[in-house]
């Protein structure tokens, strides 16, 4: 099986990340290698550009990919969007230079400007869209540079904070679109004959998300304070509960989110829990 994921930019370390955490860890580092084998069996990590990440998941050469959503639809590559992930946030904007007296995309109607862009079918739609009139400087390195150099007046480029824009004299005036990181595949991927493993891979994969951010927490109850515990406890369904041998006590277990940890447990312990243990949760598989 094979997964493609960035060689570079802001989705690599991300990328990376999310797999380690699902238990896909790659067994080299070398940066020049395009192939690595990880600790699943039979598994391995095809390093590519962003960009071309969508077109070979289409053909077919990489079982799944990740991928920003910006890149698949400037392929126009026939993929789904199987697990949308919890990083890659960002948007493409359109952006002009901070003395321009301009506001908004009206402000540019019936002026001549030139935009750079790597986003080519991304803007074009865009533009047609807006109704408005521009010519389309391609390119395929840094955007933000190009109105200072004089070969574009303006630029369609992604952002996350705005400060790349600022720092080179740009402000955005319209949002083309909202991007995010998104594991794909091509939509044979289910008649494919890796289509089991793949499906168990989407499952831990989904279940790596869910349990990001969660705790689970484990105490121990007297049988007389037990209803007053549970009542003041959240929980997936319902908490757990066992009978301690031996004693007339409980201990009971539930699952919460890590932000509301601190409110639980005050509650439970003014209700009677004792023996308050913490602990992280690497997945939730529903």
């Amino acid at each position: 099986m094979r997964i493609a994921i960035p060689n570079k930019g802001r989705l690599k370390e991300p990328s990376l990340q999310f797999l380690i955490d699902v238990g896909i860890r790659p067994l080299a580092s070398d940066d020049r290698a395009l192939m690595i084998p990880t600790s699943w069996e039979n598994t391995e990590l095809v390093m590519i550009r962003t960009e071309d990440i969508p077109s070979i998941v289409e053909a077919g050469a990489a079982d799944l990919g990740i991928t920003g959503v910006d890149y698949i639809k400037e392929a126009g590559a026939n993929v789904e969007e199987l697990i949308r992930l919890d990083f890659g946030k960002s948007r493409i904007v359109l952006a002009v230079p901070s003395s321009w007296d301009v506001n908004d995309i009206e402000d540019l109607r019936g002026r001549e400007i030139r935009i750079a862009t790597k986003y080519y079918n991304i803007t074009r739609s865009y533009l047609e869209e807006k109704g408005l009139h521009a010519k389309i400087v391609k390119i395929s390195g840094a955007a933000e540079v190009m109105p200072l150099l004089g070969a574009a007046d303006c630029i369609v480029d992604v952002t996350s904070t705005g400060t790349t824009l600022r720092l080179h004299g740009l402000k955005p005036i319209d949002v083309v679109m909202e991007s995010y990181a998104s594991v794909i595949g091509n939509e044979r991927w289910m008649k494919g004959s890796e289509s089991e493993r793949v499906n168990l891979l989407l499952t831990i994969m989904k279940g790596t998300l869910s349990g990001k951010g969660k705790k689970m927490i484990f105490m121990n109850v007297e049988d007389s304070k037990l209803d007053s515990v549970i009542r003041s406890l959240p929980a997936m369904l319902a908490p757990s509960i066992s009978k301690l041998g031996g004693t007339n006590a409980w201990e009971v277990m539930t699952v919460a989110e890590e932000k509301d940890i601190p409110e639980i447990v005050s509650k439970v312990k003014n209700n009677g829990a004792r023996d308050i243990v913490i602990l992280d949760i690497e997945k939730v598989i529903k």
